[in-house]
């Protein structure tokens, strides 16, 4: 059953536009890989879904239901989780307050997100600022998580990182895909390790899907048109 669908969802910065007519849908307890270069509209594409730029034009709907007047809050509270670009943790509260204060009734709490990422138990009483990068976005995923969403957005969540750090944060997304019933919508740049996570990819250029499928029919000449530098 469709969770989660764009019908060509235009959106704009000021007189900027943006998205020129985005289409998507996300399945439940499917791993949907957005894709594209630098630039083209996949972030802008996650604000609109949650709600933190208006739609334009078409139509974003979750769970049946048009969410494109839904205010953000409202949003996060029908289910849908984000990890954001950046992290932005709580920065002077603890981890283990960080992950309270995004709490909803649910099968995620401290002990599951902590069976997840067990260097969070470690450092449950450390302020976030003083975390490691890759510390600060398992803290961002397991905060999502706390709020016991039907979709988890993850926005370039292993950017930045060390790639043994990179290699935690797949191995928690595999996990994610093969114990929970989490749809997850996932945006990043290694092909690779998408390609060992999502069901389904798009591709995202200047702001229009222009490519969806089984993300193992990526072939080189796709890569080579809409995801090489």
């Amino acid at each position: 059953m469709t969770l989660l669908s764009l019908s060509d969802v235009t959106a704009s910065y000021g007189a900027a536009q943006a998205l020129f007519g985005v289409s998507l849908t996300v399945d439940e307890g499917d791993v949907v890989a957005l894709m594209g270069r630098n630039g083209m509209g996949k972030t802008t594409t996650i604000r609109t879904i949650c709600r933190m730029m208006p739609v334009k034009s078409g139509e974003v709907r979750f769970r049946g239901r048009s969410i494109n007047r839904v205010p953000s809050h409202r949003v996060a509270r029908m289910g849908i989780g984000l990890v954001p670009e950046g992290r932005r943790c709580f920065a002077n509260l603890t981890v283990e307050e960080n992950l309270v204060a995004a709490a909803r009734p649910g099968d995620w709490n401290f002990a599951s997100v902590s069976q997840l990422f067990p260097r969070l138990a470690e450092r449950h009483d450390q302020i976030a600022a003083s975390l490691s990068g890759g510390e600060q976005q398992m803290l961002a995923i397991g905060r999502a998580l706390m709020t016991n969403p039907t979709l988890l957005i993850l926005d370039e969540a292993t950017e930045g990182l060390a790639p043994i750090v990179r290699q935690e944060i797949w191995n928690a997304v595999r996990t994610l895909k093969a114990t929970s019933a989490l749809a997850i919508l996932v945006v990043d740049k290694s092909i690779k390790e998408l390609a060992s996570v999502a069901d389904h990819a798009v591709i995202i250029e200047r702001g229009k899907d222009v490519w969806t499928g089984p993300i193992s029919g990526i072939s080189k000449d796709v890569t080579d048109r809409f995801l090489g530098v």
